[in-house]
């Protein structure tokens, strides 16, 4: 039987703690970023048909606004 495991993203190198490594920030910043994409992404691709750059926005939305603003909120 295989299970579901949970996304753990590490980045090294930081300056926002002592440790230099950030964990939590990077691991919800991603499941916030896929949660997004699954409801932006399809919208995104019928604006696209229409109006191309408001599709490309919507689309890029999650990587550009969602996954930064959650990632850089939680210094650990």
């Amino acid at each position: 039987m295989v299970g579901i495991g949970i996304p753990i993203c590490v980045q090294c190198g930081t300056t926002s703690n002592r440790c230099r490594c950030k964990v939590v920030g990077p691991t919800l910043g991603f499941l916030a970023f896929a949660a997004a994409a699954v409801v932006e992404w399809p919208v995104g691709a019928l604006v696209y048909c229409f109006r191309h750059m408001k599709g490309r926005k919507i689309m890029a939305h999650p990587a550009t606004v969602i996954y930064p603003s959650v990632t850089n909120s939680i210094p650990i």
